[in-house]
């Protein structure tokens, strides 16, 4: 499964990232990603409430039985050893972080997933990166600019990075271009307005369009 997440990682060049959705919501919204081309999503817990993680990861493995098979799921906003352990038993199966925590991405490749810590400066990320990170998260990447990414890849080249953070269908090209192995995009994807409203629609047009964008097309 490992292999098999890193190399969809590398071949679809796209996270969806679902923050502040209600759970009972996110089955819709993973719906509506799908079908759009989405095949890797990422629900994020919510650092504010932790009273909150439990219905998080009942989100997450709600998608993971439903499109098994059809959609990867993992967890994203990730920073405790407790909530790598919590997304395990309920089937997330990557593990998306704001920084670089040690013993996250410890637990995270103890477990047999996959780990995409995030980082900013160089000596984080190359410490991600010997730390067991499968993908380094630059975050946030669209402050830094696709000039960035070009710059820290070229000396560690070696190392897989996904460009995350002010992230869209208009730069995600120039990401990629610069580099980037792979990009999330959350709120220029999963508007919350338009999951409010109902406009489920909208999720799936952005969702066409932001891929269109990553292909070239």
């Amino acid at each position: 499964m490992r292999e098999q997440i890193i190399h969809k990682i590398k071949e679809e060049k796209l996270i969806a990232i679902v923050r502040g959705i209600k759970p009972e919501l996110c089955l819709q919204v993973a719906q509506a990603l799908y079908d759009g081309g989405v095949r890797l999503m990422e629900i994020t817990y919510n650092q504010k409430d932790p009273s909150g993680w439990p219905l998080t990861a009942e989100a997450i493995q709600a998608v993971a039985e439903c499109f098994e098979g059809r959609m990867l799921v993992g967890a994203g906003t990730v920073t405790t050893v407790e909530l790598v352990e919590m997304t395990y038993k309920h089937k997330g199966r990557y593990i998306v972080s704001p920084d670089t925590d040690i013993e996250v991405i410890k637990r995270t490749r103890e477990l047999e997933m996959v780990s995409l810590p995030g980082a900013m400066t160089p000596s984080e990320i190359k410490a991600a990166h010997n730390a067991g990170a499968d993908f380094v998260k630059v975050f946030p990447a669209g402050t830094l600019g696709a000039g960035y990414i070009k710059a820290v890849k070229a000396p560690l080249s070696h190392i897989p990075l996904l460009a995350v953070g002010g992230v869209s269908e208009k730069n995600a090209a120039d990401f990629l271009a610069a580099g980037a192995d792979g990009l999330g995009i959350g709120g220029n994807l999963a508007k919350k307005d338009w999951i409010d409203a109902g406009r489920f629609d909208k999720l799936t047009e952005a969702a066409k369009a932001t891929i269109a964008a990553i292909k070239g097309e």
